[in-house]
């Protein structure tokens, strides 16, 4: 639920200050937010704090989550999607080493709701003052950052890549099971999210100054210290320098992780030499009202990669033409980020139905129990 960089803050701690151009530009950092479960039945525990203090030194970071039944692995800063796979590799396989098993999903398939404990930590226990039972059942996220040379192109991207939110939710839905039960989606992680505040699409931004006002107007309707409390599917973190996506469901193969991370860093980079979006002060692409978003992005989270989903006038296309198109428009940036080879893992992954299909196939030859098994084997081998 968290994100790099979430230590708690006032809302005047990054205003008119940021670390946009700190670093060179589209740099990645990368998060997910992983299950820790019985290495040999897949059953969810509440380890997080026996794992951290088992934990050697590693690279990267391994955080605590809301709910002690996760952790959160972040790379250190990388330059492409295959750094950052291998870099999530070692830490996958530090917390293996201290007897834990993993598992990558939207949420746990079998866990019952309310099984899952509050991590002791002021931040986490104040989450669930505000939200009470709306997290009762934990989720698992794959956040993807990219680096901005400055706050104008950070607008500029974050209002590209809304249009795309949709598109991607589809291709990362890794969640068709909660509760012990099919839920009928492709993603429940996403049904379960919009029980939250603050967690859906926002709308498009004139301005690094817009942005700062409505946080400073939301922290104060919301009665939260700052804007890392915005758990938008996609938002601008000056405090890191970046563009934040934060709609996909996290994932057990790190091939498909890569495949996404690299697809949300080639996008970044278009969008950032591209001209602004109509609708956020210049000319360009519409920037999609937030109501046809949120009907695109339930779609993403019902059918997956087999959606059709709205264009800017609300037609609706299947989800392979506007894969492609958005492939060729990023073919270019693909080559000078080197995401080529990540990329390339797409059309396997849309082939079997993406993560939910995989799931589910699993699931129809041996049950739950083997599909457990399954997603904790593929999370800890990668």
């Amino acid at each position: 639920m968290d994100g790099t960089g979430d230590a708690d803050g006032g809302e005047g701690s990054w205003a008119g200050e940021h670390r946009f151009g700190r670093e060179a530009p589209f740099t990645l950092g990368v998060e997910e937010e992983l299950f820790l479960v019985d290495p040999v039945d897949g059953a969810q525990t509440n380890a997080s704090a026996a794992v951290l203090e088992r934990l050697g030194a590693v690279r990267g970071t391994v955080e605590r989550e809301l709910h002690a039944c996760q952790v959160e692995l972040i790379t250190d800063l990388c330059h492409d999607a295959g750094e950052a796979a291998t870099a999530l590799r070692g830490l996958r396989r530090a917390v293996v080493g201290t007897g834990a098993g993993i598992l990558g999903a939207g949420t746990h398939p079998a866990a019952l709701e309310g099984a899952a404990e509050i991590t002791d930590k002021a931040r986490y226990e104040r989450i669930h003052e505000l939200l009470g039972d709306a997290v009762a059942t934990p989720v698992g996220g794959l956040h993807v950052h990219v680096g901005m040379p400055d706050p104008e192109t950070a607008v500029r991207v974050f209002n590209g890549l809304r249009r795309h939110l949709p598109l991607l939710q589809a291709l990362g839905a890794n969640t068709p099971y909660r509760h012990g039960r099919d839920t009928g989606l492709a993603s429940a992680r996403e049904i379960t999210t919009r029980g939250w505040p603050r967690s859906g699409v926002p709308r498009a931004l004139r301005d690094f100054d817009d942005f700062a006002e409505l946080s400073a107007r939301l922290v104060r309707a919301a009665d939260v210290p700052d804007y890392t409390w915005f758990w938008w599917k996609l938002r601008p973190h000056p405090r890191l320098g970046t563009v934040e996506i934060r709609a996909l469901d996290a994932q057990a193969s790190l091939d498909d992780l890569a495949a996404l991370v690299a697809l949300v860093h080639c996008l970044a980079r278009h969008l950032a030499e591209a001209e602004p979006a109509r609708g956020a002060g210049g000319r360009g692409e519409p920037s999609p009202p937030a109501e046809l978003l949120d009907e695109g992005t339930f779609r993403a989270a019902r059918y997956g990669v087999r959606a059709r989903l709205p264009d800017a006038e609300g037609r609706l296309v299947p989800f392979d033409a506007l894969l492609a198109q958005v492939l060729r428009e990023i073919a270019g940036d693909a080559r000078e980020l080197g995401c080529d080879a990540a990329l390339d893992s797409l059309p396997a992954l849309v082939a079997r139905g993406g993560g939910a299909g995989r799931q589910r196939s699993i699931h129809a030859i041996g049950g739950m129990g083997a599909l457990l098994r399954e997603l904790a084997t593929l999370t800890a081998r990668g």
